[in-house]
């Protein structure tokens, strides 16, 4: 036993110097690391920047590349400068700034390099590279520049900029390591959503430098090295050309235009108005443009189609009818005459005798009767709890429509909207049973408690397109190569509406661009365009005008959503607009020339942006009786349009906040 027990104890001694040798003959013959360390001040370690993948449109035109630049590093420790005055002529610096760069470097690390000058151009680079042997401590390393062919669609793109201290904690508590301060991130938009796929993945290079800090060539022939390699590039569904031409029909406006193909989701145009020049916000001219963007009181730095709010108005009518002929309420023939309707009719036209002719004049005595018939299940009993129930399966069955919902674009900034309930509305009004239809009547012509955003309506617009389903809207349609993305965005959602009840809604928006409610300017001659008008309440000044529709009406190609600000009619503004867009996707080029250019140079009033202590006698100027939702609630309740909005800032955006003031009881 006592042998056993002397083996045992000699052979686990052994394991143990068995495992300290190898490990000792792994650390000096096998890894390099400490030998590298050790030899620090004969070589260098680089970290080799990639570049960020390349951005291109649906055609394969290039959108966004990267130019060679070079940024400057010092480590402190090593840093040694005998003339500060000739070092701050060479880099155009102060010598406060020189101090407040070199101090900051200390306060990172003072034995790690800190960036010091960002993206030197090959010229400036050219012009110190000789002096440097003079600055030990001091060491370029290529970066690359965002470089814009085209200078549309700026806010869904998005830009690039330095990570920010918040993210950099965010790195370090999920366990990651790839930025370090001062890297280069995207920030926004598509940069940001595909920041993953776009960075890349760093390189290192080894180098020999002598005494004086001087590059002698590569260690051991670069047998160590590790290349870089570039990010992925972005196969966008963006038809740059339409793109362009949107973003030329929206100058001089506030307002958004989005346009996608029904049949795959992809997003054909994404105009955010008024935008900015991209390259302001790309590399030295940053911190310069920012600030001045993000204190312009217009928001250009908000992406309006998934970021901003409005109220639907007349556009949500589409969605109201089919929603009451799935449900039963009514059916493609029902009519409902003025009489009995507290919400008066804005045009003079005759009874709408059925669907089809309700759409094509924009009838709200019509959409008042059938939201009515929906909240009762097709009874006249007035009664809370029948109220309640009738709301819900409302709710139910508009949300598939995307109604305050996320549709889950592939952006970093969509807003749900509003979708009002029981739960809302019991709250406003002090409790379960204290509100009746009266109070939640202007939810039936898209006005009230609803917002949507632009995305949202052309989402709309594509669903009916396809006759009742839709795919999620997305910018990308390839990472490296078209096809390969997300599954969800393959996927067809349906909206739980029967293909038949599309047929009278679609007719109602052919009448209404024919002979209904859109101006000549929006009509088109040669494409059946499928459209509905739509006007958003605004507090201060004109309302919004908005115009969906999608085109050709069999087989469609497109559909879109427009939305000016201050504009008045959708039917007069929005759709004029929408037809161009239409017109040159289909076409690619417009045979209206004089409507072109007559809408290119429109220009509206901008509204003086409401304050938190604003009041005005809104519901005064409203087609609603005294005791409606809009005079009770509206005045507490938000926003109708992104001025104002709180500014989106660079890392995440304010959220909406509806306050929910007790009410006393009806």
């Amino acid at each position: 036993m006592k042998e056993i027990r002397k083996i045992f104890i000699q052979g686990f001694f052994i394991l143990i110097a068995l495992i300290y040798v190898g490990r000792l003959f792994y650390l000096q013959v096998i890894d390099k690391t400490y030998e590298l360390d050790a030899k620090n001040n004969a070589i260098r370690q680089l970290v080799q920047q990639p570049f960020r993948g390349l951005v291109y449109d649906r055609n394969k035109k290039l959108i966004v590349s990267n130019t060679v630049v070079y940024d400057l590093y010092v480590t402190p420790q090593k840093a040694k400068v005998a003339d500060t005055l000739r070092f701050c002529q060479i880099f155009g610096l102060t010598r406060a700034e020189f101090d407040s760069l070199t101090h900051l470097a200390r306060i990172y690390s003072p034995v790690r390099s800190s960036l010091m000058l960002r993206q030197l151009s090959r010229e400036d680079y050219a012009r110190v590279q000789d002096a440097m042997v003079d600055y030990p401590g001091f060491d370029f390393q290529v970066s690359a520049l965002r470089t814009y062919d085209w200078k549309g669609m700026a806010n869904a793109l998005g830009y690039v900029g330095e990570i920010s201290p918040e993210r950099l904690v965010k790195q370090e508590d999920s366990g990651d390591d790839y930025y370090n301060q001062g890297d280069y991130v995207g920030v926004t938009g598509l940069e940001r959503y595909y920041e993953e796929d776009l960075r890349g993945e760093r390189g290192i290079k080894y180098v020999m430098v002598n005494s004086r800090g001087v590059e002698k060539g590569s260690y051991k022939d670069g047998a160590l090295d590790r290349s870089p390699i570039s990010g992925k590039s972005l196969m966008t569904s963006i038809d740059i050309e339409l793109q362009a031409y949107a973003d030329s029909l929206m100058q001089h406006k506030v307002g958004s235009v989005v346009a996608i193909e029904p049949a795959t989701g992809e997003i054909l145009a994404m105009v955010s108005a008024p935008t900015y020049d991209p390259t302001s916000l790309s590399g030295r001219t940053y911190s310069k443009y920012f600030q001045t963007l993000n204190l312009n009181p217009m928001h250009p730095l908000l992406n309006r189609p998934p970021s901003a709010s409005y109220r639907p108005g007349s556009t949500f009518k589409i969605i109201q009818a089919l929603v009451a002929l799935q449900m039963g309420a009514i059916v493609p023939n029902t009519g409902f005459g003025h009489g009995g309707s507290p919400i008066n009719c804005s045009h003079n036209h005759p009874v709408a005798s059925d669907v089809q002719k309700a759409i094509q004049y924009s009838c709200n005595p019509y959409f008042y009767q059938t939201y009515k018939r929906i909240i009762y299940n097709n009874k006249e009993t007035n009664v809370f709890k029948k109220s309640a129930i009738g709301l819900q399966r409302w709710d139910e069955m508009v949300a598939k429509f995307g109604i305050g919902q996320s549709l889950g674009i592939d952006l970093p900034t969509e807003r749900k909207g509003n979708l009002p309930n029981v739960a809302m509305y019991d709250k406003m009004y002090g409790g379960p049973l204290s509100w009746k239809f009266s109070n939640i009547a202007s939810n039936s012509i898209g006005e009230g408690e609803l917002l949507v955003s632009p995305l949202k309506m052309a989402n709309v617009a594509a669903i009916v397109a396809n006759r009742g389903w839709y795919c999620r809207p997305h910018m990308v349609r390839g990472v490296g190569q078209v096809g390969e993305i997300d599954e969800k965005f393959k996927e067809k959602i349906s909206v739980g509406i029967d293909r038949r009840h599309f047929e009278a809604v679609i007719g109602g928006m052919v009448s209404a661009v024919n002979n209904g409610t859109v101006s000549g300017d929006g009509r088109l001659s040669d494409i059946q365009m499928c459209g509905k008008t739509g006007t958003s309440q605004n507090r201060h000044g004109e309302n919004h005008s908005i115009f969906i529709a999608f085109a050709p009406r069999d087989n469609p190609k497109i559909a879109i959503a427009v939305f000016v600000e201050n504009a008045g009619s959708g039917g007069a503004h929005a759709a004029p607009i929408a037809s161009l867009c239409i017109e040159k996707y289909i076409k690619r080029h417009s045979d209206r020339k004089a409507i072109e250019t007559k809408w290119m140079n429109k220009s509206y009033p901008l509204n003086i942006i409401r304050t938190a202590s604003s009041k005005t006698d809104y519901a005064k100027t409203l087609p609603f009786k005294k005791d409606s939702v809009v005079q009770k609630v509206d005045e507490e309740l938000f926003l109708t349009s992104p001025q104002t909005l709180p500014i989106m800032g660079a890392e995440k955006p304010n959220n909406i906040k509806i306050p929910m003031k007790p009410k006393k009881k009806v």
